[in-house]
């Protein structure tokens, strides 16, 4: 999993170098793997001035080159060869200096060095768009804005964004920290342990409104063991676009390729809260009514990538009057989703089952970033938030307006779990006695509520979002983790009973026979 380190931000006030934050996720349990240098702009503009040509000539030597003399802010002009077919003089340019590095489309880089070309010298390279990654246009050199002063570092004119990117080694139970909310809620419990309190910002969603209810789809939930939530909303007037720089940059810095504003926004909103949404086009939603249903066995639906699949009847699809739109939680229909002729859209947060949700991606061999979330839980009780933050962002990067009110089935609430820790066992399987106060303030800094306290223990409500938490060892494990392993101390003398056991049993016999096979070579399956 890739956490940006700006977007980390946004939710927690956090001024740490890097490298003290990585150690400190570690420490948590979010081991952190790698931690890479990111620009918004491959190579971030380094070494890249403002030129402007003040001579352009013919080469001597070759028909299709022309010899440039460039002021670059300093007494002595620089010539430079260069083969554009839009050079002039009079031009500013984008001027790559000796000992720039320049990178490809593929990320491969060369560095520019000073040379002869066809015997004529040239100490830089005036650069394309798609050479300094300004856009993707080869056709010519990039010719600037008469604004731009010779000289300057072309980064001065350009919004060049530079990150960290934290690549955490998630083990499976940790659906809760699946998200860049998560992992700071994770961060913020380790700085309260270091004496470090620092407020969790969650995203506002107090700014909500509905512009009019002129868009209504229904909704029935036929399934509602499978979906036990399932929240819907309507935005028409959309503008399907590009998105604002700020967005893309954001995905762009976790690997994600931007698509346009609105399936921009759903995967800001995953990757920002870990709640999955997806947007339809609303008008291709046949009778107004969104139908999630099990699959007819048979059934044939063509995903996004263009494959016809054969559905199974344990298929949940989320369906209009007519056909099936989407396998829920796992992969769109190529017939209903956003493109740039969309104007209306139906948009979808749902808390769907993890078994099921787990089964239909397997089936299909499909892992997408929604399914790989709904299959490890999400928590069922931001759903309804998402969305309205979610519909927030879409009616402002794409226009439009909200068009009805949220829809919210969720018929049977799922309760949180209430745990019993017991004092004495957890300083005995923690190996060294922690205050009842110091484990109430971890427990506290994880938002488990502390319900009742007695001599023996403490009674507990676990937040909906921590799906794996469950048992008392498992609080007992959150206590360990934020208290900090390396804090225990190791003891230098070990007590270990010895048993001394003439008696053979079954279980001992398979275990001699199979380390025999094993050994002469068998494979145990």
């Amino acid at each position: 999993m890739k956490i940006s380190y700006n977007w980390l931000k946004q939710f927690i006030n956090l001024d740490w170098e890097p490298e003290k934050t990585s150690e400190l996720l570690t420490n948590l349990g979010l081991e952190v793997e790698g931690v890479e240098k990111y620009s918004s702009i491959k190579g971030g503009l380094e070494g890249i001035i403002v030129g402007h040509i003040e001579k352009c000539e013919k080469h001597p030597n070759a028909d299709r080159l022309k010899v440039t003399s460039v002021n670059v802010g300093k007494e002595t002009l620089l010539k430079i060869v260069c083969g554009a077919p839009n050079v002039k003089k009079g031009q500013k340019v984008a001027v790559a200096t000796i000992g720039t590095t320049l990178y490809n489309s593929d990320g491969e880089s060369w560095k520019i060095k000073k040379g002869k070309i066809r015997g004529e010298e040239s100490n830089g390279m005036l650069c394309a768009e798609d050479e300094i990654g300004l856009g993707e246009s080869h056709d010519g050199i990039l010719i600037l804005d008469d604004k731009f002063k010779p000289g300057d570092p072309l980064s001065n004119y350009y919004d060049v964004e530079s990150d960290y990117i934290f690549e955490i080694g998630l083990t499976p139970n940790r659906a809760d920290a699946m998200s860049h909310y998560g992992t700071a809620r994770d961060i913020k419990a380790g700085l309260i342990q270091l004496g470090i309190n620092s407020e969790l910002m969650s995203p506002s969603v107090s700014g909500f409104h509905v512009d009019n209810r002129s868009l209504k789809i229904d909704i029935d939930v036929a399934d509602k063991k499978k979906a036990p939530r399932y929240c819907g909303i309507t935005i028409s007037g959309v503008s399907v676009n590009n998105s604002p720089s700020w967005l893309q940059n954001r995905l762009k810095a976790i690997g994600l390729s931007p698509v346009n504003n609105v399936v921009d926004v759903t995967n800001y909103v995953l990757h920002s809260l870990g709640q999955p949404l997806h947007a339809f086009d609303a008008d291709k939603i046949t009778g107004q009514k969104v139908i999630v249903r099990n699959a007819i066995k048979g059934e044939k639906f063509t995903t996004l990538d263009g494959i016809e699949r054969d559905l199974d009847s344990e298929d949940l699809m989320i369906c209009n009057s007519k056909e099936p739109m989407c396998i829920a939680g796992v992969f769109g229909g190529l017939n209903s989703g956003v493109s740039n002729l969309t104007t209306s859209i139906f948009l979808e947060s749902a808390y769907f089952d993890p078994v099921s949700i787990r089964k239909s991606s397997k089936r299909h061999g499909i892992s997408t970033d929604a399914s790989f979330r709904f299959e490890r839980g999400v928590d069922p009780n931001i759903t309804k938030y998402a969305l309205k933050f979610a519909a927030m962002l879409i009616a402002e990067v794409a226009g439009g307006e909200i068009s009805s009110d949220p829809r919210d089935e969720y018929p049977n609430k799922i309760e949180d779990k209430q745990v019993f820790i017991n004092f004495m066992k957890t300083n005995k399987i923690i190996g060294e006695e922690i205050p009842k106060e110091t484990i109430k303030k971890i427990l506290s800094s994880l938002e488990i509520k502390v319900n009742n306290v007695t001599e023996a223990g403490l009674g507990l409500t676990i937040p909906s979002y921590r799906n794996d938490v469950t048992r008392e060892i498992d609080v007992i494990e959150e206590i360990l983790r934020v208290y900090g392993y390396n804090n225990i101390q190791i003891k230098n003398k070990l007590n270990s009973s010895i048993s001394n056991s003439s008696r053979i049993t079954s279980h001992k016999i398979e275990n001699v026979v199979a380390e025999q096979l094993v050994g002469h070579g068998f494979f145990e399956i």
